[in-house]
């Protein structure tokens, strides 16, 4: 089936910034003119969209092969989800949380905030290579690590990391495994029974194709209970329609992290989207995804480019890194001239990322090696 017609985006320009803020699908758009013209001519009366809350935990629950629906919770963003596992914990002096010293500061700041309570932050050096070693991870795990906080893949270089032995490690010292999932889910297939996730929160925006503000978190359906919700609201509790009853009881699922009225729109726009990658099935969106990052790879050292991103078997993502060989080219520079041609990449950390999606055309990453050839030669 030809997913073209999702993607207007590929009438305008080549875009490559699916790891920052994604085009949403025309699936989407069309949810949300729908749910707007419905909201302004019925109100709520027809009660046509709040259905779709579960459908799309469903499918979320398929993509990432969670065991059901009650294991997800609608987040505005991956902030609020690695923030609900360090503010919900039970803590104690002396517990310590291990970070790599390459993450987003989405998956840093929660945990470095308790300080406060006596908890130490570890963090694992990453390697020159722009790799994380994980036996340096699982060394570092001890009988007072709490949690192993990681990016399946990081921001920056594209690596992805390897999770199921941290998990296995981590597990075994009585701890949890946390991911930050968002460079990942929508784009490489993620199976949080198979590599033993006990927490993951990912944000709608990226290779979700969704609209900005609308995201997941995944908890194990053993742990929700485990987990004191920092913020609590009159959805938090079982029967929370039934408002003049005051019955202090938490959901003892996901649901018990969603205290008050949803984000309708956005949970039908993205729910939209996933449905895309669900029809293409994510095995076949990363197939081409990986054969797009390979082509590119393959051409930036003949247009005086080098690859920064790690190759290695299962350390490849969605995302490559590079940066012009000869280090007087500006990469601010080249990623603004190659916008004046519209084609979309940006800097992270002084270097150029490119991160294409399913629906990106092999003519459109030669166009891009055409350009880097004319600004970086």
């Amino acid at each position: 089936m030809d997913y073209n017609s999702e993607f207007p985006i590929l009438m305008q320009m080549d875009f490559f910034n699916h790891a920052g803020v994604a085009p949403i699908t025309h699936r989407a758009a069309v949810a949300l003119q729908e749910y707007a013209l419905e909201a302004s001519t019925f109100a709520y009366v027809k009660d046509k969209w709040y259905p779709r809350i579960s459908q799309v935990k469903q499918a979320i629950a398929k993509l990432i092969n969670a065991r059901s629906e009650h294991e997800i919770a609608f987040v505005p963003n991956t902030s609020t989800g690695l923030s609900l596992v360090a503010n919900g914990l039970d803590w104690h002096e002396g517990d310590n949380v291990i970070i790599s010293d390459m993450e987003f500061p989405a998956n840093r700041y929660p945990w470095e905030n308790l300080k406060r309570h006596g908890v130490e932050l570890i963090e694992v050096k990453s390697l020159p290579d722009g790799t994380i070693d994980v036996e340096d991870v699982c060394e570092a795990i001890t009988n007072r690590t709490r949690v192993v906080s990681l990016s399946s893949v990081q921001y920056a270089s594209g690596f992805r990391i390897d999770l199921k032995p941290i998990s296995d490690m981590v597990h075994q010292a009585g701890g949890y495994l946390c991911v930050d999932g968002i460079q990942s889910v929508g784009v490489i297939p993620m199976d949080v029974q198979e590599f033993g996730i006990d927490f993951l929160s990912a944000d709608g925006h990226k290779w979700l194709l969704g609209p900005e503000g609308m995201g997941f978190f995944y908890v194990h359906e053993d742990l929700s209970p485990l987990l004191s919700p920092p913020v609590l609201g009159w959805h938090s509790v079982v029967n929370p329609m039934d408002f003049g009853n005051y019955k202090f009881q938490l959901h003892d699922d996901a649901k018990r992290f969603e205290p008050g009225t949803q984000n309708i729109p956005g949970i039908v726009a993205m729910g939209a989207s996933i449905d895309v990658l669900l029809e293409v099935g994510i095995e076949q969106v990363w197939e081409n995804v990986q054969k797009l990052t390979q082509q590119l790879c393959d051409g930036l050292p003949n247009v005086g480019c080098k690859v920064l991103s790690p190759r290695g078997k299962g350390q490849t993502s969605g995302s490559v890194v590079f940066t012009p060989t000869d280090e007087n080219v500006n990469t601010k520079r080249v990623v603004a001239e190659l916008s004046k041609q519209n084609i979309f990449a940006v800097v992270r950390e002084g270097r150029i990322r490119v991160s294409p999606h399913f629906y990106n055309q092999p003519q459109q990453i030669d166009r891009l090696l055409e350009q880097l050839g004319k600004l970086c030669q």
